[in-house]
This record gives structure tokens, sequence and C-alpha cells, in this order.
């Protein structure tokens, strides 16, 4: 398996979001000295609940500084993108890391109605603009001049530069927080990034995704180099004992949860706005054993990793700085993770 850590770093006071930016480079930078994967970051914006806000930019200034780790977007917003700057972007990336970047895109937030307003975005149109905006900048990517003219943008694009590192172009892969994604990204053949939900829910759309890619005429090899793509997200939090980490975990996790509703039940309150979220596509439970957020010592996260090791998942998307929780307690649990947990599932090339 290969193992990424997600910077999520909320920050509830506006005076410390410098610091816990601060905060947020030191751990990634640990997080590449001790062999992770891929070092991911997320795009939301005016709440502080990822106090970054700008992925793009934080990763520019990881990526000459990260040796070995790459960079994943999980996922950039991209209805709140221009395709063709997003393209420019992602091809400097690429150059900058030699590779080691995946282009993560999703529609936008599932949930908070004031992402898509603060930028003048109407965001019922946003699944549209994600199919648009990908469909042109893969055709920057991979070919010359070209003309584009569809229901959002019309453009006129001379040939891309820089053109990217990595050739046809960088992975892309799409976040899935439903099943109707899911089944769509199978029935396309393409990868996915699947959101917190619990074991048994995550086995059972890794059944679906199996079950309509075969349906769709790929056979088992395709299937399982897909599902080898493919990532899930958890929280993790690992100390010398499961009561420690159990004692750290939920607090912590529970602080996070909460932090993520005020804004968006605020706007409500004030407003009436929300976006409607289809049942199916609300989030399984997140706190029991092996669910959204895994705790314990090292050998009882490691039984988590394994069960989803066996569906044949490739990558965990694992977020160790759960809402208020301080960045040491967060580099104690993601060194421990990557130095007693991480080397028994790895299965890179050497």
């Amino acid at each position: 398996m290969r193992f990424g850590n997600f910077l999520f770093p909320d920050s509830r006071d506006p005076a410390r979001d410098g610091e816990v930016i601060d905060e947020t480079m030191r751990e990634a930078l640990l997080a590449d000295e001790l062999g992770a994967d891929i070092v991911w970051l997320a795009e939301h914006h005016f709440d502080g609940i990822s106090v970054y806000a700008d992925p793009i930019g934080l990763a520019g200034a990881l990526a000459g500084s990260m040796h070995h780790a790459g960079i994943g977007f999980a996922v950039i917003q991209t209805a709140l993108h221009h395709p063709i700057r997003l393209a420019e972007q992602m091809a400097l990336l690429d150059h900058l890391l030699k590779g080691r970047l995946i282009v993560g895109l999703g529609r936008g937030s599932s949930y908070n109605i004031y992402d898509y307003q603060g930028f003048g975005i109407d965001h019922h149109e946003a699944q549209a603009r994600l199919d648009e905006a990908e469909d042109i900048m893969i055709k920057a990517w991979t070919g010359g001049e070209f003309a584009h003219d569809g229901r959002f943008w019309q453009l006129q694009v001379p040939m891309l530069r820089p053109r990217p590192y990595t050739k046809p172009h960088p992975p892309v892969i799409r976040g899935s927080s439903g099943d109707a994604s899911l089944i769509e990204l199978a029935r396309r053949g393409q990868p996915f990034m699947m959101n917190v939900q619990s074991l048994e829910t995550t086995a059972r759309r890794v059944g679906v995704y199996r079950q309509t890619m075969r349906e769709a005429g790929y056979d088992d090899e395709a299937i399982a180099r897909n599902l080898d793509a493919s990532w899930v997200w958890r929280s993790l939090c690992l100390a010398e004992t499961d009561a420690e980490a159990e004692r750290i975990a939920l607090p912590y996790f529970a602080a996070m949860t909460q932090s993520r509703a005020e804004m968006r039940n605020r706007i409500y309150a004030d407003t009436g706005l929300r976006i409607e979220v289809p049942a199916g596509d609300l989030p399984g439970a997140r706190t029991g054993r092996g669910d959204g957020v895994l705790h314990g010592a090292p050998a009882t996260v490691a039984e988590d990793i394994a069960a989803l090791d066996r569906l044949g998942i490739g990558g965990i998307i694992g977020v160790f700085r759960m809402g208020p929780m301080p960045h040491e307690l967060a580099a104690q649990s993601l060194s421990l993770f990557l130095r007693e947990v991480a080397p028994q599932f790895r299965r890179r090339e050497q």
C-alpha cells in the first residue's frame, strides 16, 4: 500500500492562522522525512477548517523542499477555477516535483454552500463545470493549439506552456462521495478517492465498483489495477497504548466534526440556503473501530489497515491532525504510523 499525510489544519482563531500554517509546513516536511508517499492537500474557503485555503500555492511552497513524497490534491474544487490557469499550474507543479503529482479533482464542496457563494458560482453548476474543465485540461496538456466552445468557457488556446513533465499528462483522479459518482468512475475505468466511510460501507462500495467495471467489460487485471490506484480517507491517531490513543482521538475527532458544521449551520440559519445532499451520500459511521477514525497502538491500527488492504485498495489518505489537536500530538502520531505501521504494508517497487 501507499500512505499519504492529508494536511487538514483547523484554525478556529484568525489570529493564529499564520502559526497553524507554519506548523502545517513542518508536518509536511516531517512526513517526507519519514517516508510518506504523498502529502495530500485540501481546498476549503472562509471557515478555517483547512486554514491555508489555497492548496496550489502551498504545493508550490512545498515542492522544492520535499525529496521523497509527492503531492496530491484531495481535492481541488474545480468549479472555482479557470481550467487553463489550472492546467498551467498543474504542469508547473509536475515539473517541480519531477512527476510526483496526483491531480485530484472534485466538483467542489458537497456541503458548504458558502464556498460557492464567495466565488460567485452557482453550486448547481458544479458538476457540469468539473466535467467541462477536466476535458479542457486534458486537451491543453496533450495537444497543441485548440478552440473550445462550451457551456461555461469559450476559448482560443495556443499551445500550453510548460508542457507537462509526465507524459501524456499527470495522473488525474476524482473524488467520490456517493454511489452515483463511484459507479460513473467505474464505467469510465477511472480510479477513485473515497471520502470517510465505515469499513462496512467501504467494502460495499468497493464491491459495487468491481461489479460495475466488470459489467462495463473490464477484466480482472484492469479492475485490480484501478483499485491499486485508488485511495480512501481515514483519520488516524496512534499512541503507545489503545487506551491512550482513544483518550486523545475521540475528543479531537468530535471537535473536528463539530467545527466543520458550524459555518454551514450559521449560513443556513441566516439565509435558509444550503446544499441538499441525498441521504445515500451521507458518510457512514465514523467513530467505531475500523471506521472513520482509526485509533490505537501501532499493532491495533495495523489490523485496521490490513482490513482495507484486503479490499485491494492501493492507498490511505491519512489525517493525523484532527480539528484543534496540537501540532506536537499529530507529529507523534504520524511518526508512530510511518515508522511502525506503514512498513508492514509496503509494496513500492525498489
